[in-house]
């Protein structure tokens, strides 16, 4: 690994003294143009990266969504029907999943950025994966570690839940490095400082999306109907061939993909930052931001400088030198008394970051109900097309998945084209704005599916009274949720895409793997809220007595639980507004000194 590193060392050193070359018969290479003509074309070229090396990627993407979302989006109905629990319990399980599968990204991102390098890691994890999908499915075929040895029973055997958690938290654990190391590393084949890769790497995550529902579209037909007719083990073997070839197809890309050397500790320099600038509290600000201290672009070699901002001044105090920085002429400071202006702003991007991820938790809340509540209510609906064909509870998430599908794909062809020509800049659409057109979405879905819910509720009353007995069922067809279902999914291809995006720009140039972890992470945490105020609200209208989330679903009343949920969107959606105006973006330098950066030549805003 040593070798490794030293390897890719060595060419970028090479890079920065202009000697960019082809590098056909390396195994690791990261080519950096640096030179660069007026109009951002780079003259020579490297056969590696760009699209060429994302198909691969993207390759073992669907593979991993496909198993994913086939587990996921049944998993309540697993829970509930195979191994016995109650709603509450099955929902609260779910959530405790997938809220860990999105918290173990930030250790899988760190050690990928610090130590190992995203493709190392991207190795390690899809094995873990493939072993967690092995157990799976040896917790249904073998004998003696099934639920039962009769088709239905109402006890499964503790060996076969140990393995089925074991498997699991299996996934959990692959996910935590493969997630942000994966789409991390398809980012990195598009190289910054070249006009038409910058403007590839803003189609890619629309692209990697459009995978991503791709798999999702088809686990919600096909792996869920095997799951529901055919049987769970049959259905947990497919899932492992097909991340098994996956992975064979990402591992020969290899010769195509760019790397990048892992740099160490990326949070090493914000604790100097923040060491410093305390140090320095009582020292006045400079009355011009020439006057901080920063690398000259000519001995700079790692990374990308930034230019200053005034937002959080506090910090610009570790950039002051002091009488007793002496012989920065030969760079022999303390990096714990005097830290550059880039290593100031890239500490800014990251504590800039935390009003937006805290806006996106509701957000997250209120997407948790699509994979768990709506795939139960669909299982209490009329779920038959035609006279005979029934459709398994969970492949009503196809309509959001294609919705996604048709969304990003406008997006991408027709939006952003008319947008970049109506404003003549290359993104169209600033991130934050495409995030908070997203979040106004949830605020309709849960308001429809507060109004649906209340009609199920009614015409299952009906239907109990002219049977004389309680229904499970109500005469209600299941698509009477596809509008909340395709709303939610509308909104995610605005706000989910785009946080992602976002996590991914605005984070310094060595933590973008941790950049697309915290953006993870805000998804798994909001789904221990959600877990949390399902206990809060089951807990608090039991006493009252009729219970929200009861064992029965027709005895629950989930309508006021999803309105619960519209006013909490609300609210989040005026946060969020709020954050966003007041919201600076990453300003990258380009050859111009920091004067210039205040008047704009030279720079190129990542917005």
């Amino acid at each position: 690994m040593s070798s490794v590193k030293a390897d890719m060392e060595q060419e970028i050193q090479k890079a920065s003294n202009g000697e960019t070359k082809p590098a056909d018969d390396q195994d690791y290479k990261w080519v950096h143009d640096s030179s660069i003509d007026h109009k951002g074309n780079v003259p020579l070229r490297s056969s590696t990266g760009a699209w060429k090396a994302s198909i691969f990627i993207i390759s073992i993407e669907f593979s991993e969504r496909l198993a994913y979302f086939a587990i996921a989006m049944n998993l309540v109905i697993y829970l509930t029907e195979v191994l016995h629990q109650d709603l509450k319990t099955a929902v609260k399980n779910v959530n405790y999943w997938t809220g860990a599968t999105t918290l173990m990204p930030l250790f899988g991102a760190f050690l990928a950025d610090a130590y190992l390098g995203r493709f190392f890691m991207i190795l390690l994890s899809s094995i873990i994966y493939l072993l967690g999908l092995s157990l799976l499915t040896m917790s249904e075929l073998i004998p003696s570690i099934k639920p039962c040895n009769i088709d239905n029973c109402g006890h499964p055997r503790k060996v076969h839940e140990m393995a089925f958690f074991i498997a699991l938290y299996s996934l959990s654990l692959g996910t935590g490095g493969f997630k942000p190391s994966l789409e991390s590393f398809g980012a990195d084949q598009f190289d910054d400082n070249h006009l038409e890769e910058r403007k590839q790497k803003m189609s890619f995550f629309n692209w990697w999306n459009f995978v991503l529902c791709s798999g999702v579209l088809l686990s919600l037909t096909v792996i869920v109907y095997v799951q529901d007719h055919v049987g769970w083990g049959v259905a947990s073997l497919v899932l492992t061939l097909g991340m098994a070839i996956g992975f064979i197809v990402f591992y020969l890309g290899k010769p195509f993909y760019r790397y990048r050397v892992p740099e160490g500790s990326p949070l090493m320099p914000m604790y100097q930052v923040l060491v410093a600038a305390i140090i320095k509290r009582n020292l006045p600000h400079p009355s011009n931001p020439d006057l901080l201290y920063e690398v000259p672009r000519s001995e700079h070699i790692k990374g990308r400088l930034l230019c200053h901002t005034s937002s959080l001044r506090f910090l610009d105090k570790a950039a002051i030198f002091e009488d007793n920085d002496m012989q920065l002429q030969q760079r022999k400071h303390n990096p714990w008394r005097l830290v550059t202006v880039t290593m100031v702003e890239e500490t800014k991007l990251i504590m800039n970051m935390f009003p937006i991820w805290f806006t996106s938790l509701i957000f997250g809340v209120c997407n948790s109900p699509a994979v768990t509540l709506f795939v139960k209510q669909s299982s209490a609906m009329d779920r038959k097309i035609g006279s005979k064909f029934e459709i398994p509870p969970a492949t009503v998430g196809f309509l959001g998945a294609l919705t996604m599908l048709l969304t990003i794909t406008s997006y991408e062809k027709i939006l952003v084209p008319v947008v970049r020509r109506a404003r003549g800049n290359e993104r169209g659409i600033k991130i934050l704005q495409r995030i908070g057109v997203g979040m106004v979405f949830p605020v309709l879905g849960m308001a429809i599916a507060a109004l649906v819910e209340r009609r199920r509720l009614r015409m299952a009353e009906t239907e109990a009274v002219l049977q004389g007995k309680a229904g499970e069922s109500a005469p209600m067809s299941v698509f009477w949720l596809a509008p909340q279902i395709m709303i939610l999914a509308s909104g995610d291809a605005f706000s989910l895409v785009g946080l992602q995006e976002y996590f991914y720009e605005q984070v310094p140039d060595s933590m973008r793997s941790l950049g697309l972890a915290f953006f993870l992470s805000a998804m798994g945490v909001s789904q221990f809220i959600s877990s949390f105020l399902i206990t809060i609200v089951a807990h608090v209208t039991q006493k009252s007595g009729v219970s929200w989330l009861s064992k029965d679903l027709n005895g629950s009343r989930l309508d006021k639980f999803y309105w619960l949920l519209t006013a909490m969107a609300g609210l989040n959606l005026c946060l969020y507004f709020f954050f966003a105006r007041r919201h600076s973006y990453k300003i990258i330098k380009g050859n111009v000194t920091v004067a210039d950066c205040q008047g704009g030549d030279g720079t190129v805003s990542v917005a």
